[in-house]
């Protein structure tokens, strides 16, 4: 026990000195992703051409599991699946049939081409869920940060979703981790290059889209969030209330942007992981 211990403080240690020194860094993503994922196993996929996604098969199940589908962050501009396999090795291991996917970017695209692909991937799980033990009645779509607001898009305004065939409510649910939902007016060059000219702002608002006809939403951020304040998903939660739509907003004190989503791989680090798989197996 004091040998498990003493490890699991080094990592968390080593994930602390990455993100301090440099963000995102290669040595973050090899710290998150060494380890885990007992008995998963981990095939690759195009969804579309071009554009590929990890599924992440948990071992034998006497009942079809939940699928989750994951979208990363990284400003609609950075990111690759591969950094990411600890979120689906993480919720394979408990059970959760995890595909993580690529999808294309600023510069290549802009608004709302990403958002696009993500349906396309939804589209591509609904469909090939079952021939990996998913059950594609129990399909979420979640994300973290700029994945969060794809997510969100695709479950509040129902074009993407009908593009191929499907609605927001054939989800089984939509999970954003410190997402942003309500975040105009733009002042940034970037954004306003990825989102346009600001009559077209509003289209890119998952807050502008609720209406009822959403999925549950389950909603978590941390009240230390500089990068994407909480007052976005503070807003959303309230839109969907209002709007009859079930929700739940989990706020984690003294919580950033980054360490939100490292907990999916340390949960000492918040119950982001816990309240995740609570979301997706329901009353299981």
């Amino acid at each position: 026990m004091r040998r498990i211990t003493t490890t699991l403080t080094r990592s968390l240690l080593v994930l602390a000195v990455a993100v301090a020194l440099c963000g995102c860094s290669p040595l973050y993503f090899r710290t998150l992703n060494t380890g885990g994922g007992d008995g998963v196993t981990t095939s690759s996929f195009d969804y579309a051409p071009g554009r590929g996604l990890d599924l992440y098969v948990p071992a034998a199940r006497a009942r079809p599991a939940p699928v989750v589908l994951f979208l990363y962050g990284g400003r609609w501009q950075d990111g690759s699946r591969s950094d990411y396999a600890f979120v689906g090795k993480q919720l394979a291991e408990h059970g959760v049939l995890t595909a993580v996917a690529d999808y294309r970017r600023f510069p290549q695209v802009r608004f709302p081409v990403f958002v696009e692909d993500a349906a396309l991937a939804v589209a591509w799980l609904r469909q090939h869920a079952a021939d990996h033990g998913g059950d594609p009645q129990r399909l979420f779509v979640a994300g973290h940060s700029a994945g969060a607001h794809i997510a969100a898009m695709l479950g509040t305004d129902r074009r993407y979703l009908a593009a191929v065939g499907m609605q927001p409510q054939d989800l089984a649910g939509v999970i954003g981790i410190a997402g942003p939902y309500d975040f105009v007016p733009l002042t940034d060059d970037d954004l306003i290059d990825i989102f346009g000219p600001e009559a077209d702002w509003p289209a890119s608002q998952p807050v502008n889209f609720v209406d009822g006809d959403e999925p549950p939403f389950l909603l978590l951020h941390g009240d230390d969030d500089l990068l994407v304040w909480p007052r976005n998903s503070i807003r959303l939660a309230a839109r969907l209330q209002q709007a009859g739509v079930a929700v739940e907003f989990r706020r984690y004190p003294d919580l950033g942007h980054i360490r939100i989503l490292a907990a999916v791989r340390y949960p000492k680090l918040a119950p982001t992981l816990e309240d995740v798989l609570r979301f997706v197996w329901g009353e299981d």
